[in-house]
């Protein structure tokens, strides 16, 4: 291997390793603060502290979701790189792979919003906030469960448009007309 390709594949790592705290710590705090935001009659940190063991479940799952669904955006990052491109190739993979990284997180939230809002339809006779108040641990664990069911169907999805022909670098500088 030469040190130029050395020097690449240590680049982009550093970017993946840099990207993915960033993706993830921002994802994670957007989502917790949906989730807040949905139960607006519970204060989570005061019922965490209190012990209640059915928000945190539930914060928990919130938290392993959109993980879970990010993850897989962060392990493809610069997967549509290759050494031998040029520069200019090597960007618009970057450039790909970080699009893809924040699409990614956007889905990530708006899933876990939209399970937990068809959630709370389907559970026409349960009042969620105050199950949850209450300490509801059956609830918690089967929202959880759905919760994370939702993130491996999405994250399986994202891993399909990443993976299509049409994001690659040297099909978007094709049709830019730039290689």
């Amino acid at each position: 291997m030469a040190p130029s390709e050395m020097v690449v594949g240590l680049t982009i790592g550093f970017l993946k390793l840099i990207l993915g705290l960033i993706l993830s710590m921002g994802s994670i705090y957007i989502g917790l603060k949906m989730f807040d935001r949905m139960t607006g009659g519970i204060d989570e940190m005061e019922e965490i502290k209190n012990g209640n063991a059915a928000v945190g479940i539930l914060m928990a799952a919130v938290v392993i979701s959109i993980a879970t669904i990010v993850q897989k955006g962060v392990e493809g990052f610069g997967s549509n790189i290759s050494l031998e491109m040029s520069p200019t190739l090597i960007a618009i993979g970057l450039i790909i792979s970080t699009l893809n990284l924040a699409f990614g997180v956007i889905v990530a939230v708006f899933a876990i919003y939209l399970a937990l809002k068809i959630l709370d339809k389907i559970t026409v006779d349960i009042d969620e906030t105050e199950e949850f108040k209450q300490g509801n641990v059956a609830l918690a664990i089967m929202e959880a469960g759905v919760l994370i069911a939702v993130s491996f169907v999405i994250q399986a999805s994202l891993q399909g448009i990443t993976d299509s022909t049409f994001i690659n670098p040297v099909v978007i500088a094709s049709l830019l007309g730039i290689a």
